[in-house]
């Protein structure tokens, strides 16, 4: 029955993101929206897909602030990195470093792991346990992962409180 909840829950989830994606409200394409979701909840409940992880994670409003967050970071680094690349003369320092991910479930640790590498002038490079190795074009880029703010966020996106480095 948890499972059914689940994939209900990722079929109302997907059929929203169609709805905001194709703008359409005619009839027809309604309805083919409304297939093609059921299909593909179809297709994730017979792959066994559908686990209650993923699902409470999609569905909570801190997502939605997250992801606002990690796109101003996205647009901030993405000046930095081309102030860099159009003018020579800034410094870069690129370093390998690591940093601790101290979320509980894979999930989380993906979800850090690729915001690192979303951020230009930040590559996760390797992930191991709860440490993952990242590759930053220079010194700035490094201290701010080193700070964990980004660590944080996705600890209460997650829901894990208290989140120590």
């Amino acid at each position: 029955m948890s499972n059914f909840r689940h994939a209900i829950k990722l079929g109302l989830f997907l059929f929203a993101i169609w709805l905001l994606l194709s703008g359409h409200f005619t009839p027809l394409l309604l309805v083919l929206g409304v297939l093609s979701t059921l299909l593909v909840v179809l297709l994730a409940t017979r792959a066994d897909l559908i686990d209650g992880e993923t699902q409470l994670i999609l569905l909570k409003p801190s997502v939605m602030l997250y992801w606002l967050w990690l796109a101003r970071e996205i647009i901030k680094s993405n000046i930095d990195v081309a102030r860099r690349i159009l003018s020579p003369g800034m410094p870069i320092s690129p370093n390998i470093f690591t940093v601790r991910a101290t979320q509980h479930s894979d999930l989380g640790r993906v979800t850090y792991a690729n915001s690192i590498t979303l951020v230009p002038g930040t590559v996760a490079m390797d992930v191991d346990g709860d440490v993952i190795t990242v590759h930053a074009l220079t010194e700035d880029a490094a201290a701010d992962l080193k700070r964990g703010e980004m660590n944080r966020r996705v600890c209460s996106v997650e829901g894990v409180f208290p989140c120590s480095l």
